[in-house]
């Protein structure tokens, strides 16, 4: 384990490194004599240290080369266009991302000069005409590469590298389109299954609005597959301001949900382990492919996909080994996730702190609480019987909000240095909104596929059965906006702090691990013994 650590590690450090920093051969180099040296020296004591700083310096220098194989120049065919107004022929590839005032559309173009030679540009128009996947549009415009540029309190966003990392290398503003094919006759296999996946998404967001009125229709379509177009300005800055902005985007929690959801059903039914494994891998997938293919929802997925593989070949599942393995295959994909993909970041540390430090963080409370007698500890045989399913019942109750509380804190403690530093945000009714809401969110995921499934099958049919059927969706969304809102019109509710370097950052998280790692080795068995004895 400490070696694949180090490994990841390295190879991550060597990515991050070439991301922030141009440079060319030497430092790769360097660390590969390095890694060599370290080699050498494994004979000698400590020879563990030798042999994990070989394995790490060795991919550092893996993880600097993948970088800058990843740092392509532009094409020379498109740039030699920037600043003229063009345009060109292309296919949609993505769902447009629909904003209040207007559409941001990838498309994949040919140039006129080499029909071999295709980009990607992202087109932002109007809201009309309205596209979809796989249509052939004609797009006209003023031909831009993205920079980068300062947001809010000093900080610099590099937008070219974060388009980059979706194969985006130009940008129309202001542009013109127009619907030639829809959809195109002679798209690729790919582009006609994402568009098969683009259609069951649209007509589950049809489902909600015939049977839900708004905003709570574009919540429960946030809730379920993500997005946020529909909600509002203000209503968005609520989720925002009250840290429960997970909620409305496509994150590694609803694919979380979804996984527990096929697993829990695949046993409820007694489906053999491998049959079971096919077809939750099969669920998750067709899930991720409708929901969108973000670098946090691919996460959830593979560890997902991971833990399985572990039920169906009757192995161990080790959620850590399955995110470092997960972390490590992304970032040989796609370096680019690293550094210029922000929610990348934020899952892989949520995801982090709920393996790590959650269960620390659970102990000391349950010890802590048992000690100031918050909640009864089990009772004895010799308790009377009345006595004694009463104290049950309470500890099973302490016991949830203990654990409720405890991956609340984890996941908040974790992102939080991240956060600070894309964005400044500092939300201080995060933790008691996120209680509030956390047991209330898979049952408005629930409640909203059933919403959006009765819009489908009786929209039009029965209109006011599937209203009827939508109602308990209502409720639960109005709860979680009622939450938002409530929590983000607090005084004193979010603050926007001044620019936060990156050291601050490595030392936030220095002293996470430290934190960590030091309770996870001096936790006594009786400490265990209490906090089972008390739950």
């Amino acid at each position: 384990m400490i070696s694949f650590i180090a490994a990841v590690s390295g190879f991550a450090s060597g990515v991050f490194l070439r991301s922030i920093f141009i440079f060319k051969w030497e430092p790769m180099v360097f660390a590969v004599l390095l890694a060599m040296l370290f080699g050498a020296a494994a004979f000698l004591k400590p020879r563990q240290v030798y042999s994990l700083g070989a394995v790490f310096c060795f991919l550092l220098a893996f993880g600097m080369l993948r970088a800058v194989l990843a740092d392509t120049p532009l094409p020379q065919t498109f740039a030699s266009q920037l600043r003229h107004r063009v345009s060109y022929e292309g296919i949609v590839v993505a769902d447009p991302d629909v904003r209040d005032a207007t559409q941001r559309v990838q498309i994949r173009v040919n140039s006129p000069a080499d029909e071999d030679v295709s980009t990607i540009v992202l087109a932002v128009a109007k809201l009309y005409p309205i596209v979809t996947v796989g249509d052939r549009v004609s797009v006209t415009g003023t031909l831009f590469k993205p920079e980068p540029f300062a947001s809010e309190g000093g900080r610099t966003f590099q937008y070219d590298k974060y388009l980059q990392r979706d194969g985006v290398r130009f940008i129309f503003n202001f542009a013109t389109i127009r619907v030639l094919e829809s959809p195109a006759a002679l798209a690729s296999l790919e582009i006609r299954i994402l568009t098969g996946l683009a259609r069951v998404k649209h007509a589950f967001l049809g489902g909600l609005s015939a049977t839900l009125p708004e905003p709570y229709a574009s919540l429960a379509g946030g809730i379920v597959i993500g997005g946020k177009s529909g909600l509002g300005t203000g209503l968005k800055d609520a989720f925002v301001r009250s840290g429960l902005v997970q909620i409305i985007v496509l994150s590694g929690y609803n694919v979380m949900v979804v996984a527990e959801w096929v697993m829990a059903a695949l046993a409820y039914f007694n489906v053999s382990r491998r049959r079971s494994a096919v077809a939750g891998a099969l669920a998750l997938i067709f899930f991720v492919g409708v929901a969108g293919t973000s670098a946090t929802a691919i996460r959830a997925a593979l560890m997902a996909l991971i833990a399985l593989y572990a039920r169906a070949t009757g192995r161990t599942y080790a959620a850590s080994r399955a995110l470092l393995f997960v972390v490590f295959l992304m970032l040989v994909w796609n370096p680019l996730y690293l550094v210029f993909d922000p929610g990348f970041g934020l899952s892989v540390a949520a995801t982090a702190g709920l393996i790590w430090l959650e269960p620390v963080i659970e102990i000391i409370l349950t010890e802590g609480a048992r000690r100031r007698r918050f909640f009864r500890v089990m009772p004895s045989a010799a308790s009377p019987p009345g006595e004694a399913k009463r104290s049950e019942k309470s500890s099973s109750s302490s016991g949830f909000w203990l654990q409720a509380i405890a991956t609340t804190l984890a996941a908040q403690i974790a992102v939080l240095p991240i956060l600070l530093y894309d964005t400044g945000n500092l939300s201080l009714v995060a933790i008691p909104a996120n209680l509030l809401t956390m047991p209330i969110v898979p049952v408005a995921m629930a409640l909203s596929a059933l919403a959006g499934f009765a819009g489908i099958l009786f929209g039009s049919l029965a209109p006011l059965l599937g209203i009827v059927l939508a109602f308990p969706a209502y409720l639960a969304n109005w709860y979680l906006i009622f939450i938002a809102r409530g929590s983000a019109a607090l005084p004193f509710a979010a603050f926007t702090l001044p620019l936060f370097p990156f050291w601050l950052v490595l030392v936030a998280y220095a002293i996470l691990i430290y934190f960590v790692a030091s309770n996870r080795f001096s936790t006594t068995p009786q400490l265990m013994l209490a906090k089972k004895a008390s739950i």
